[in-house]
């Protein structure tokens, strides 16, 4: 892939204490393992991710904020998401969680609440936290954020605090392209998909499931007191999933679990979803982690952790295994993995880009990559038919 400059975009960027100062952003190439050019529906010669650096040594994180902002005031970064699926900024002058806060607020998008989180995220800086401190020995696999859920973020930033020598890599893949392949291929299982979308029971219990999860009222007890009664802080929790506002199609169930309290959620949703401005198909799912969970779990080795959502077809009925072992196939076929350097910044379309993590050796310490999720200014179209099939915002609370 040849390099090529976005100087006459970025040229309309002056910095504010230089009026003679541009950051002009240059693209440049990755390893094959870590960056591939995209098959169809894609554009020709389109590369995820497409690597961003400064053409020159950049020590001011201002200039940099200032460039974004003037970028996006025709939103050039987001048409280039639109396109790409990730964006991969380099040699930023990012050391910690509060600057890259700064640079993600930049984009000008909706900081994004999370409702019914299933992993733990504590907040570090406005609108970032850990992206996920499971054991480094966990794999997970190629999902698009929060697919169990109704209300899913439009951009994803990963900011790469700390790097392991060997493994920790981030997989990329595009769901565009997913849905193409799986079309193609087992267009029985994207059918059904079409016609009946996915039953997804999440479960959150009072206490963790899994290492690095969240309990209950993380999820949904935002404004649940220590001293409210159980009545009083069901009704709150209530009060949160009816956010959702989703009527039928979102339904739940208080239960007594052997080892606490707990509460189940069924969503029926739309796997296939449209992306806006093109209205291509694409494939918003975490179906392929499901899998893979499924058999890490078997494992006697111990990598696998249990699922907390089980995922049906709409109608109820189990979702072949061979179909999902088709979705894992594709996606190593067109995955790459990101090998991450101290600075690093990912920035995904959730609608059109999935993302994961791989294991990585030495200490749990060893990887530090945080997150900040975002809403757009449009929610992904429906593909199938029924008000089950409709993308919602959750309402403000």
């Amino acid at each position: 892939m040849a390099t090529t400059t976005f100087q006459e975009r970025i040229s309309l960027a002056k910095i504010a204490d230089n009026s003679d100062s541009v950051v002009a952003f240059e693209s440049f190439d990755l390893p094959p393992t870590n960056q591939r050019v995209l098959d169809y529906p894609h554009p020709s010669g389109t590369a995820i991710p497409l690597a961003l650096r400064p053409s020159h040594d950049i020590t001011s994180l201002d200039s940099v904020i200032s460039t974004v902002q003037t970028l996006q005031r025709d939103n050039t970064l987001t048409k280039l998401l639109a396109k790409h699926g990730a964006l991969l900024f380099r040699d930023l002058p990012i050391r910690d969680a509060t600057e890259f806060s700064r640079f993600a607020h930049a984009f000008g998008y909706a900081p994004h609440e999370i409702i019914g989180i299933v992993v733990d995220r504590p907040l570090l800086a406005p609108n970032v936290a850990p992206a996920n401190e499971a054991p480094k020995e966990v794999q997970i696999y190629n999902h698009n954020e929060s697919p169990q859920v109704p209300h899913a973020p439009e951009y994803i930033f990963f900011y790469s605090h700390k790097a392991p020598e060997r493994g920790g890599e981030t997989p990329i893949s595009s769901s565009l392209e997913l849905f193409h392949r799986a079309r193609a291929e087992i267009p029985e299982f994207v059918g059904q998909l079409t016609a009946k979308g996915i039953l997804s029971k999440v479960t959150y219990k009072t206490t963790k499931q899994n290492a690095g999860g969240s309990t209950m009222r993380q999820a949904f007890g935002k404004e649940v007191r220590d001293g409210d009664d159980e009545a009083t802080a069901r009704k709150k929790i209530e009060a949160q999933i009816l956010r959702y506002g989703r009527g039928e199609h979102t339904t739940w169930e208080w239960i007594d679990f052997d080892d606490g309290k707990g509460l189940r959620l069924t969503h029926r949703l739309p796997v296939i979803r449209t992306q806006p401005g093109t209205n291509l198909p694409t494939l918003f799912t975490g179906l392929a982690a499901y899998y893979k969970n499924l058999v890490n779990s078997r494992d006697e080795s111990g990598s696998g952790r249990k699922n907390v959502a089980e995922q049906l077809f709409g109608d109820g009925t189990p979702i072949p295994e061979k179909f999902l072992a088709h979705l894992v196939k594709i996606t190593e076929e067109i995955r790459v993995l990101h090998k991450w350097q101290r600075g690093d910044v990912l920035v995904f379309d959730n609608i059109i880009a999935q993302h994961g993590r791989e294991p990585w050796t030495g200490e749990q310490s060893d990887r530090v990559v945080l997150a900040s999720l975002f809403d757009g200014e449009s929610l992904p179209g429906a593909y199938g038919f029924g008000s089950w099939a409709k993308v919602v915002q959750a309402a403000t609370n």
